[in-house]
């Protein structure tokens, strides 16, 4: 008998639905709303709004694509938190109606475990238990993972997330959103050491990243008034020098992780996974360090729903089953 899952993610500003099949994702429709980037951020309301656009067309065309009807379906399953409210809401809404109306059950997914377990969509998987450093723009934790559903975070930001904090120092050099992965582009063709920026010091596993953006704004300021064209003619370096600062941050801490551990299966995961300095520091580190690592494909780390799929599969077999008076939790934690 086949296990046929439709999964739905809209947690910020990405409508997408998945098809799962026993555990084999059939598909992976990810619609993106470009209307913020000119407001240089995520609106809420904007957001919200269009989900609710969007959320049918998504839905029917990942069906087609997996040539899946709704009555192969086995459950739904959604993104629950955390997120925005009013885009969390139009996913959930839109799943428990679905599978009221189908009369299947309903699967409630944390959207950071689904980050960490988008490694099992395909092989090669982590061995449990591994650590995972799950990066995005509104978290970064260091998480222990025992089982496919047991996980525990280690260690995680006390004010900003990374993804953040790449977005808006790219925000105070004139860069679009997201800024993230323009500095990305940019540090490619800059100097690393060419500049310096105070860092924020936090005891134990976690992280603070306010205090490297203030001291970036700072040293813009500063810079800016002796030369107003100080950035355009140094976009390059300065991209290279904040994104090396703020991957050294990341890893420091990976690192006292695994030593205190003593876990060699080390992976990354959410959005800034895509950051391709991360993903070169990660591999040299792995090098010094003798790790194991693992990082997802490119349309695995930004917000879709086949990692949705995928947790949704791993908690049918445990019959963990949600209520259809399910709320959704923008501030829900793993």
């Amino acid at each position: 008998m086949s296990i046929n899952i439709l999964a739905i993610e809209s947690s910020c500003d990405e409508t997408s639905a998945s098809v799962i099949s026993n555990g084999k994702v059939l598909d992976n429709i990810i619609v993106t709303q470009k209307i913020h980037e000119q407001y240089g951020g995520v609106v809420p309301e904007l957001a919200s709004r269009a989900h609710q656009q969007q959320i049918v067309p998504v839905v029917h065309n990942a069906l087609d694509k997996a040539k899946i009807s709704l009555k192969d379906l086995n459950a739904i399953a959604f993104t629950q938190g955390p997120g925005l409210l009013g885009a969390l809401l139009v996913g959930s809404s839109f799943a428990k109606s679905l599978a009221l109306g189908l009369d299947i059950p309903l699967i409630a997914v944390n959207h950071m475990q689904a980050h960490i377990l988008a490694h099992f969509i395909e092989d090669p998987a982590p061995s449990f238990p591994f650590l995972c450093l799950t990066v995005s723009g509104g978290h970064t934790q260091i998480v222990r993972i025992t089982d496919h559903l047991t996980m525990t975070v280690l260690g995680q930001t006390k004010d900003d997330a990374v993804g953040e904090a790449f977005d808006k120092c790219a925000k105070l050099m004139g860069l679009k959103y997201p800024g993230g992965p323009l500095i990305d582009l940019y540090a490619k063709s800059g100097n690393s050491d060419k500049f310096n920026f105070s860092k924020s010091s936090m005891p134990a596993l976690d992280y603070s990243f306010s205090g490297i953006k203030t001291s970036f704004l700072y040293f813009i300021q500063n810079q800016s008034q002796k030369n107003e064209n100080f950035v355009e003619q140094n976009i390059n370096d300065l991209s290279a020098s904040i994104q090396k600062h703020l991957i050294d941050m990341l890893l420091e801490k990976l690192i006292l992780a695994s030593n205190q551990e003593g876990i060699k299966e080390i992976a990354i995961a959410g959005g800034v996974s895509a950051n391709s300095g991360l993903r070169l520091a990660l591999s040299e580190t792995a090098k010094r360090e003798n790790w194991n690592i693992y990082i997802p494909k490119f349309e695995y780390c930004t917000d879709n729903a086949a990692m949705i799929a995928i947790t949704a599969h791993y908690k049918y077999l445990h019959k963990n089953f949600a209520k259809l008076n399910t709320t959704a939790q923008p501030r829900m934690t793993i």
